[in-house]
Parts: C-alpha cells; structure tokens; sequence
C-alpha cells in the first residue's frame, strides 16, 4: 500500500488529484472524446510539455482517474481513457467549465470553446454580440 499523503483539508485532496495546468484539460478531452493516444492529447494541448504531460497523465493513472492501456503494435503506442473512479470528477469540470464561460468576459479569447452548451449558451452569447455591435 502507497504511503498516505498528509493534507490540511478535503479540496486539498481534490487539488492533488486535479490540480496541475493541464489535469483538467486532459480529463475534460477525454470525457468528450473518448480513449486517445498520448499524440493525440498532446496536439490537443497545442502548448503542454511532453516532460509535464507525462507527468501529469502518470499521477492521474496513479490517483486511478484514468487508465493507461498499451497497445503492442511497432511502435508500441499507449492509449488513455477515464475510469469509473475519474467519471466522478464530471461535475466538478462541468462547474468549472460554466465559471470559466459565465466570467471569461473581454479579457479571454477561446480557441477550444469546448465547454459551452453549443445550443444555448453560444447561441446566447453570439446573439448578446450582434446586439451590442449594431
């Protein structure tokens, strides 16, 4: 059994879990899009690290958020996908993702607009911009 990790309080588990630049991100691919290979992750990152990747893709596999299947082709490739434990994080990207839309305002411009209710809340927000141009 791993060594317990000594935290000063219950978010301080879930920041060692999700916390990182790229966690989040990577959970949140993968929920959309389903298992992805390492390549595939890392295109979608555009501006992640490999060093930091690999890093972050291992302690999420440690914590048991997301599972690393090795596929034995030449060259060997590894494909990521969340398990059941890491389906729980779901609301808490969802709540992070509508505070990040409902605050971005002027200051951000989204080159993933991923998060969004296509249906309604760009749509909202398209019509919020014509409105205000006009």
């Amino acid at each position: 059994m791993a060594e317990k990790k000594v935290v000063s309080s219950e978010i301080e588990v879930t920041l060692k879990v999700i916390g990182g630049k790229w966690k989040p991100l990577i959970l949140h691919y993968l929920q959309f899009e389903g298992s992805r290979r390492y390549n595939e992750i890392l295109r979608y990152l555009e501006k992640a690290p490999k060093k930091t990747l690999t890093a972050q893709l291992r302690e999420l596999e440690e914590d048991g958020i997301i599972d690393r299947t090795v596929i034995p082709t030449a060259p060997v490739q590894v494909e990521y996908s969340i398990t059941e434990h890491g389906k729980t994080l779901y609301p808490i990207l969802k709540l992070m993702c509508d505070w990040g839309y409902e605050n971005m305002g002027d200051r951000y411009e989204l080159t993933h607009p991923t998060c969004i209710d296509k249906d309604k809340k760009l749509l909202k927000k398209i019509n919020t911009d014509l409105s205000v141009k006009s």
